[in-house]
């Protein structure tokens, strides 16, 4: 069974404390309650992960874990083989013992536009909304975080995230819990909060902004990624069933909507720095994960629409902070 001890260890002295008081109950929870039929066999996975420890780690540039040159060819099969059962990857990519695991997601290209607006992460303590399998999460650890905490509730992404972080074969502040935003009681405790990919399967985009408020300090800064659509400050698209085959995609604001969402909310310095259409290069079928992606999802005949008719996906980056209670 996967096991929470780790983090609560490293919260004891920290800011996040507090958490001890309700997280071992919450989590708990979860792991007498999870029902999900492939967990026994991902944690068996998770067992036989028993290679060396890796003598190049790189998490700056990218997540690299070993070069391959430390494994026999059949030690590198047989962990190919093992990482191949926790398919689907839809985040990353990662580099592990000279496996290369490509992938439905290039995030590495979203890191790319998100990082030069963003604050310097070195010595800061995040939080990272809906993390998937946590690449992410690494690639904040490879900027200089102090500590990252990263939350999503699906136990394949948890158990994805386990198996890269115990190939390290280190003790590292990062850590990933299954849980939603809404279990979270507010801490007021993180300098960055990051949300990306999570707003649209939001049924209250609005509470949702508040939720990231509460886990904010203040002066606290939140990297809002979403996706969105053209128009006014008055635009919100509303999926009447299903965009791009999701049936879990509520509320796709505007630019000038979101940003004037966020200032409702009481966030300031509300700034749009990127815009980004989402191409078939950056979203696709692979090795990794060979289900439907990003091609199936559009319009065969036109790729700028949706299957359904909608505008096809485009992304934006939201910078705001949270205004202190003395301002």
């Amino acid at each position: 069974m996967i096991s929470f001890s780790s983090f609560y260890k490293q919260i004891a002295d920290s800011n996040l404390q507090h958490w001890l008081e309700t997280m071992p109950s919450i989590l708990g929870d979860w792991q007498r309650e999870n029902k999900h039929g492939n967990l026994p066999k991902w944690e068996k996975v998770l067992n036989k992960l028993n290679f060396p420890k890796p003598e190049h780690v790189d998490l700056k540039n990218s997540v690299t874990v070993g070069t391959g040159d430390q494994l026999t060819p059949g030690e590198q099969e047989k962990l190919k083989n093992l990482l191949g059962i926790l398919k689907p990857w839809r985040k990353g990519p990662f580099h592990i013992h000279g496996i290369h695991i490509d992938t439905e997601w290039r995030s590495d290209w979203k890191w790319d536009r998100v990082l030069p607006h963003i604050s310097p992460l070195k010595y800061r303590t995040i939080l990272d909304v809906g993390c998937g399998s946590g690449y992410h999460m690494w690639r904040m650890l490879g900027e200089g975080a102090e500590r990252v905490v990263g939350i999503d509730p699906s136990a394949l992404f948890l158990c994805q995230f386990e198996a890269v972080k115990r190939l390290i074969g280190e003790d590292l502040p990062v850590h990933l819990l299954p849980l939603g935003i809404e279990q979270l009681p507010p801490l007021d405790a993180f300098d960055t909060v990051f949300s990306m990919g999570v707003l649209y399967h939001r049924r209250s985009p609005i509470d949702h902004l508040l939720q990231l408020k509460d886990q904010l300090k203040n002066n606290g800064e939140l990297v809002l990624e979403t996706l969105v659509v053209d128009g006014d400050e008055n635009t919100c698209l509303v999926p009447a069933d299903r965009y791009g085959k999701m049936n879990n995609v509520w509320y796709l604001p505007s630019v000038p909507a979101l940003i004037r969402w966020l200032e409702k909310c009481d966030f300031v310095d509300v700034r749009c720095v990127n815009v980004d259409v989402t191409s078939l290069a950056e979203q696709r079928t692979t090795e990794w994960m060979p289900n439907e992606s990003l091609v199936d999802y559009l319009d065969p005949q036109d790729i700028t629409r949706t299957v359904e008719g909608y505008q096809a996906p485009k992304r934006a980056t939201i910078i705001a902070r949270k205004k202190p209670t003395n301002e």
